[in-house]
């Protein structure tokens, strides 16, 4: 394509106009016809993809006693899918001091009733630039509505507190029952409780959408109630006699099952025990009490286990022997991601003959069944990230603006990044100009371009269990035209 023999000046000034047009294929669309400039597409370039076993990430950050300790959402329950075969999450918690202000111990001959194991539901509003990609509300069940799971609970065999990692997948150990629950998952629904009242009579209250589950009185009785005040005066302490709960949740029977979202961040995960005690100034009557254990990451650990079974699944081949396959797979939780690579890019100028400019590279990922399907439905977003020298995940430069708080960051990261899932054209269209021109000018090195499903409210290189969505995508010789490719918008540079 032939280009007018403009200026230094005016090139740039159209360069300028170019970044607030819509049409990716040309450059300046409110300059006069006469001198504008087209850009030239080139959307051959290779692009391959291949499924790769994504790593087992960190769920509790032991240095942190804080809220930022832990995820923003912990996943529980069990999933079967017929492409990507079985996923299980289960969770690991230590109780902190009870809640109750001048609480010190049960006291003697105090009798538990009843005790109640609440897990809330996380429910996060999508983020302003999720709402414009239609993305309005983080579901905090992915998978079948209208499954129904066998929830237990059990009690650790190691003190949770006094350990320093909790990778995805390490698996906790847990011998005594404790309590157990079959229920379907509920997670919009909130409901009325009732409640103890000092003073005052029973009443009714309204809570946010949880899980309860009951647990054995006795058991609690001899493993909670019986602790004196000395051990109920630290976390430390208490942890160290009662070592925490392990949860599971297995779909029922013939059901594809899901994920359920637990919220550990806010003040409503606790351990609730019913108990009767002799009033302290007439011991012939009886006060009622309750007294809550919180489950909050910012005062003990909370950790999540997550196992993926790719048994005679197309993935787990795909994995054993990389190729050029006409699909490849993604699935959040640690499952699998893609590494994308660009072999040609680096011989870009030389095939054209001339260093080019790149005005805009669009990284667009087509879905390779469009129908959203149900119940395990195509995840809202996905992330786009690199490796550096030292293998380290790091945000491309264009997803990794330039600011008071990130000095380090690209100044030229000014267009949005993208990774949202377009209903309309089914598919998911990154941004990433900046990255594309450093690779072919040899600014950059490719150590690695990964592709992997991340939270809809939270984009994240690492693939924290904080999302459950998985995809089937097209790769670049998919025969069915839905693929994997990367558009270039160029023009050819003179100098």
């Amino acid at each position: 394509m032939k280009f007018s023999k403009l200026d230094l000046l005016t090139l740039l000034i159209s360069l300028f106009l170019f970044s607030s047009c819509k049409d990716s294929s040309t450059i300046g669309l409110d300059v006069d016809p006469a001198n504008r400039i087209d850009g030239i597409l080139l959307d051959t370039v290779t692009v391959t993809s291949r499924t790769v076993a994504d790593e087992p990430v960190t769920t509790y950050f032991s240095a942190t006693q804080t809220s930022a300790a832990g995820l923003s959402r912990y996943p529980l329950g069990q999933m079967t899918d017929a492409i990507f075969g079985s996923t299980t999450a289960s969770l690991a918690m230590s109780l902190g001091l009870p809640s109750n202000t001048g609480f010190n111990d049960f006291g003697k001959n105090a009798t538990v009733d009843s005790a109640v194991l609440v897990l809330p539901y996380q429910i996060t509003p999508a983020t302003a630039a999720s709402t414009a990609a239609g993305v309005s509300l983080f579901s905090p069940l992915y998978g079948d509505s209208t499954a129904a799971f066998n929830i237990n609970v059990s009690q650790l065999d190691a003190n949770l507190y006094t350990q320093s990692k909790f990778m995805s997948n390490t698996a906790y150990a847990a011998s005594t029952p404790l309590g157990s629950l079959l229920a379907l998952a509920k997670p919009t629904t909130p409901f009325k409780v009732r409640t103890i009242v000092t003073g005052g009579p029973d009443t009714l209250i309204a809570v946010v959408p949880q899980l309860r589950i009951k647990l054995t009185p006795s058991m609690i009785q001899s493993k909670i109630a019986a602790l004196d005040s000395a051990t109920l005066s630290t976390v430390a302490n208490l942890n160290a006699s009662f070592k925490g709960l392990k949860v599971t949740a297995a779909a029922a029977s013939g059901k594809p099952g899901g994920i359920m979202f637990i919220d550990f961040r806010s003040t409503s995960a606790n351990l609730e025990v019913y108990y009767r005690r002799p009033n302290k100034t007439t011991p012939a009557n009886t006060d009622t009490a309750v007294v809550r254990f919180p489950v909050n990451v910012g005062s003990a650990p909370v950790a999540a286990t997550v196992n993926h079974d790719y048994t005679n699944t197309p993935i787990a081949a795909q994995i054993k022997t990389p190729a050029d396959y006409p699909v490849t797979y993604l699935q959040a939780m640690s499952g699998v991601r893609n590494k994308i690579t660009f072999p040609y890019l680096k011989n870009l100028k030389a095939s054209l003959g001339t260093k080019i400019v790149i005005n805009k590279a669009e990284l667009v990922v087509d879905i390779s069944d469009p129908a959203d399907s149900i119940p395990f439905k195509i995840p809202p977003r996905l992330a786009l990230y690199r490796l550096d020298i030292a293998q380290q995940r790091q945000n491309i430069p264009d997803n990794n603006p330039a600011s008071q708080t990130n000095p380090s960051g690209d100044p030229r990261a000014v267009l949005p990044f993208g990774g949202y899932y377009d209903k309309t054209k089914k598919s998911y269209t990154f941004v990433i100009t900046n990255y594309i021109q450093d690779l072919v000018d040899g600014k950059t090195v490719d150590y690695g371009t990964y592709l992997a499903p991340t939270s809809a409210s939270e984009f994240n290189v690492f693939p924290y269990p904080t999302s459950a969505g998985r995809a089937v995508i097209g790769s670049f010789n998919n025969p069915s035209n839905t693929k994997i490719r990367l558009n270039i918008y160029y023009i050819k540079n003179p100098n």
